[in-house]
């Protein structure tokens, strides 16, 4: 009885991350990113704090790295099964050796820090 009823609410889970929409804007984004990197990436998924969720991609021709902010996991999930090309992985040593960051790329992730 127990198992079952963690099923169901895998299923339902599962259902309500399904309902959630990609947006338009991150859609279209991380597709010319991909498209642009080679036609395939790695996404990410790193929670930001009040600023929602980031969606890190690291290009498969070059490493480049390129990212779009959405406002939940969800969201950046549906962004990630909506792009071709684009898929989910996590920071491993494979794709940490793989990352180019570009010049002023640590400039600009650090925000206010860089600039004061």
């Amino acid at each position: 009885m127990a198992d079952e009823s963690a099923t169901e609410s895998a299923q339902a889970t599962d259902t309500r991350e399904a309902a959630v929409p990609a947006p338009k804007k991150a859609v279209a984004a991380a597709t010319r990113f991909v498209r642009d990197g080679g036609g395939e990436a790695t996404a990410v998924i790193e929670p930001i704090g009040a600023a929602g969720v980031r969606i890190l991609m690291v290009a498969q021709d070059g490493g480049v790295m390129g990212d779009v902010v959405v406002k939940d996991v969800a969201t950046a999930h549906a962004v990630v099964d909506a792009v071709a090309g684009l898929t989910a992985g996590e920071w491993d040593r494979e794709l940490s050796a793989a990352a180019t960051p570009q010049p002023g790329h640590w400039r600009k992730m650090a925000g206010w820090v860089a600039n004061t």
